[in-house]
């Protein structure tokens, strides 16, 4: 992590690196908010940029992804490997399914790998979610995500005396 952290601090401004670390797959808050505050941001302020960032990719994957999908699927290479991808995202959907709305914000909300936006995001539009519903259940889930790492992240900093 120091190397990222140097090197983002050389090309980027905190607030900016944040910004886009949040926004991308695997990292998205869980690893944006950490980020920040190691960067030296507060960490409620760490929160709110990383909160902004998860959330710019929804409607750009919820309407894009579709489309793309249908024209990767027509290679041999990308249909075995996103045929597997939508496979293991519907198998772990059946809470989401059965709950919907409030399946989807507690399968963002878990702050685990594999359960944050883009994941749910892909959940949503592979179960026909309606985006009037998907983004306000994917918002508060990552609201609840991003206030259980922040609070993790301040108490490993008061637990190591930082």
């Amino acid at each position: 992590m120091d190397q990222l952290t140097l090197w983002l601090e050389r090309y980027f401004s905190a607030d900016f690196a944040v910004l886009i670390a949040s926004a991308l797959p695997v990292l998205e808050l869980r690893g944006a908010i950490p980020l920040g505050i190691s960067l030296g941001l507060a960490p409620w302020y760490a929160f709110f940029l990383s909160m902004v960032g998860s959330m710019i990719p929804v409607p750009f994957l919820y309407f894009g992804i579709r489309p793309v999908f249908r024209l990767l699927m027509k290679k041999d290479f990308f249909e075995k490997h996103l045929g597997r991808l939508m496979e293991k995202t519907t198998q772990k959907s059946d809470k989401i399914v059965k709950y919907g709305f409030w399946g989807l914000l507690i399968f963002v909300a878990i702050p685990l790998p594999g359960t944050g936006v883009w994941t749910g995001t892909l959940a949503a539009v592979l179960l026909d979610m309606r985006f009037k519903i998907a983004f306000p259940s994917l918002f508060l889930g990552d609201l609840g995500a991003g206030i259980i790492v922040t609070m993790l992240s301040i108490g490993a900093l008061k637990a190591f005396g930082f």
